[in-house]
């Protein structure tokens, strides 16, 4: 079954049931946690679904914009990672280590670094270490407590992995971030992943777009000061620019 059939498949199950796991859609569908969290994430980028704890809901079809609509907007937010993704990959020079956060927008940073000569790259996202597989990069998965759900792993056996690493730049990903509490997460395992990849690092970059931007979950994982430096698209708002550099922040603004 290609992409587009499952995808349809997904949308048609959730209209009769509304909300759905990642584990009873891998039943259904008879495919991976990492195809259906590939498929999530497609209907996401497309404005059809929204992820929740653990699975999958249908968005309310009529508070969304229509199909024709909804296309540019998902456009945009694939164009948003894919420049945040080039910007980060002009900060990597050869021969250097680096670390990738499990998320989509750190998973599009993969497809440009083929092109830098003796890269080490660790990342505790399985759909980026498999994407590296099929490239001339030496990879190390940090192991870790899986999360079936978002494809990745993390927690202190992770971080253990991290602390014996000497990283030269930690790419961290965000599904939340705000000038006042930082970069937050809503799960103990993946603060002290966070936490632990910016210790081991020379240095610590945030890719985050503007989307998450204004947003904050529970705990706080690095405050935006102790970042190197943020790069999110240009979409942020002019007097968000303006409190960020009042304050000292470096933040690149990738352009669409």
């Amino acid at each position: 079954m290609i992409p587009d059939q499952r995808q349809h498949e997904i949308v048609e199950l959730l209209r009769t049931s509304v909300v759905l796991s990642v584990r009873e859609l891998t039943a259904r569908m008879n495919v991976s946690h990492m195809t259906v969290r590939r498929d999530i994430a497609a209907l996401e980028d497309a404005g059809l679904v929204e992820s929740v704890h653990g699975g999958v809901r249908l968005l309310d079809q009529r508070s969304q914009e229509t199909p024709v609509e909804r296309a540019p907007r998902a456009a945009l937010e694939t164009t948003a990672k894919q420049s945040i993704a080039r910007a980060a990959a002009t900060h990597v020079r050869p021969g250097s280590t680096v670390f990738l956060d499990a998320g989509t927008t750190c998973e599009a940073l993969v497809g440009q670094l083929t092109d830098i000569a003796g890269l080490t790259v660790v990342t505790n996202d399985f759909l980026s270490a498999m994407r590296l597989m099929d490239e001339n990069i030496t990879a190390v998965h940090t192991g870790g407590f899986v999360d079936i759900n978002s494809g990745s792993s993390s927690g202190p056996l992770a971080a253990a992995t991290l602390s014996s690493l000497s990283i030269d730049i930690a790419f961290l990903s965000a599904g939340a971030w705000d000038i006042d509490h930082g970069l937050t997460t809503s799960e103990t395992d993946k603060l002290i992943l966070k936490r632990a990849a910016r210790e081991a690092a020379g240095r610590t970059i945030l890719l985050a777009d503007s989307g998450k931007f204004g947003t904050h979950a529970r705990l706080r994982a690095v405050a935006l000061e102790d970042l190197d430096l943020i790069i999110t698209d240009d979409r942020v708002a002019s007097s968000d620019r303006h409190r960020l550099d009042d304050l000292g922040i470096a933040v690149e603004f990738a352009a669409l």
